[in-house]
């Protein structure tokens, strides 16, 4: 893609501006936060796409293969990468779906439960994933900002996260996978 040349003027700005004058005052600054959360995840998933393209990985394929590798054994029940994932579980399938046809992870039967299926990683797909971090890493210690305006950005995020919902703080750290 193409670099754009910037616009003369942020459009989200002009935005909360004409959402004051049409008397939407209330609503022009919440507005504006959203929007402009909204362009920078835009911008954020462009530069993740541009680093995974080469590997022929979407963000969404990376993250399973990427789950799966952090674990002790290379697998997890379908289950447990849904709610780790926190999308909704036709999307997950069909990542697993695809990347199963890739040959990256395939499915076994869960050994205690007959109605679940284990997603596991293949040596292919863990070699992938490994190199395909290593080039995503380099969009991460990179974001487009200065270090503490990450950090705090993070932070009100979290807290933003959590106080939709999206997280307790945990009790005792979980063991790892």
């Amino acid at each position: 893609m193409a670099q754009r040349r910037p616009l003369p003027v942020d459009p989200i700005a002009e935005a909360k501006r004409q959402w004051a004058e049409h008397g939407w005052t209330d609503a022009a600054t919440g507005m504006s936060a959203v929007t402009s959360i909204m362009r920078a995840q835009q911008i954020m998933l462009g530069r993740v796409e541009r680093a995974l393209k080469p590997f022929g990985l979407s963000f969404a394929r990376f993250e399973m293969l990427r789950l799966l590798a952090f674990t002790r054994e290379g697998r997890m029940p379908m289950a447990s990468a849904i709610a780790r994932l926190q999308v909704h579980p036709t999307s997950v399938t069909n990542t697993v779906d695809r990347l199963s046809r890739d040959g990256l992870v395939r499915r076994e039967p869960h050994p205690e439960d007959g109605r679940a299926a284990l997603v596991v990683l293949t040596p292919e797909g863990r070699e992938l994933v490994e190199r395909a971090t290593l080039a995503l890493n380099e969009v991460f210690v990179e974001p487009g900002l200065a270090e503490d305006d990450t950090l705090q950005l993070v932070r009100i995020l979290a807290r933003f996260r959590k106080e939709a919902g999206d997280f307790a703080d945990p009790q005792p750290m979980p063991d790892p996978l």
